[in-house]
């Protein structure tokens, strides 16, 4: 009985936690989306949250007993709250990551700018040096002077693309650092975008709409599952002697007293009961 007492109490536990989790990213999450009024929307919300979670007990307990019109109205209710609750959790969990992410989502756009920049001077002095060599190439052996003058021509633009190329690097190594420092913080996503060959947005995208599945309608499912356990604890009650007599640890006459064994009120009786005294 103890045991049954503490599943009782660990359902209830369970189905509360996870309800009012769900409830305070939910509400949460509608007051972002909503902030021109978010009070409101915070008290809006977390009433439906509590109605949310009343009427799936009230579908569960009197499913037998209700007209079909206010079951399908209430189903369809508790369902459209699961959905407003799920957009609320995701727009709680999408805006926490990206406040964490902006920092680094800027870096990155950055070192992605660099990146091409970097290409793109590369592929310049190649340019460059081939022009070079094709012009001297077009002259005469014996224009040693005009061959000097293109070199001396050519040397400061191919000296100044270095210039910029090294500087490049230098930005993009300094970027990659500050990315690593920055990215502590979604480590894990970075890790699993990388595993799965897809961008950070994604992987975190993902592991919302799992969250999401598992939310709410888990907190749904153990509110039932606690209706449940409350039922069928009174039932238990009921049983328990029933079930004491076909261990053989009591008798019928035990369960049901036989009506013989019980003693008849005589009348002496009724004249003690009512304070009356009869003398020997």
């Amino acid at each position: 009985m103890e045991r049954v007492k503490n599943f009782k109490t660990y359902v209830g536990l369970s189905a509360l936690l996870i309800a009012v989790s769900a409830a305070f990213f939910s509400v949460f999450g509608l007051s972002k989306l909503f902030s021109g009024a978010a009070l409101s929307v915070v008290i809006m919300a977390g009433s439906l949250e509590f109605g949310k979670i009343v009427g799936a007990s009230f579908l569960y307990r009197y499913w037998d007993k209700i007209n079909n019109l206010l079951k399908i109205y209430m189903t369809v209710g508790v369902v459209t709250l699961v959905l407003i609750t799920s957009a609320g959790i995701f727009g709680y969990l999408s805006n926490a990551y990206q406040g964490a992410t902006i920092q680094f989502e800027k870096q990155t756009t950055t070192l992605f700018y660099k990146e091409d920049r970097l290409v793109q001077l590369e592929e310049d002095k190649v340019y460059l040096k081939d022009e070079l060599e094709q012009s001297i190439a077009s002259l005469p052996e014996n224009y040693i002077t005009a061959k000097r003058n293109l070199r001396e021509e050519y040397n400061p633009k191919v000296l100044a693309v270095n210039d910029e190329i090294l500087k490049i690097k230098q930005e993009i190594g300094d970027l990659k650092v500050s990315l690593v420092e920055t990215g502590v913080d979604v480590g894990p996503a970075i890790y699993l975008a990388k595993v799965f060959n897809t961008d950070i947005d994604t992987v975190v995208k993902f592991f919302i709409f799992i969250l999401i599945f598992v939310f709410d309608p888990m907190a749904i499912s153990l509110v039932i599952a606690y209706n449940r356990v409350l039922e069928e604890d009174g039932d238990t009650l009921q049983v328990l002697p029933k079930i004491a007599k076909k261990l053989d640890l009591i008798t019928d006459e035990e369960i049901e007293p036989n009506p013989d064994d019980i003693p008849s009120i005589t009348e002496e009786d009724n004249l003690i009961g009512k304070g009356g005294r009869i003398g020997k």
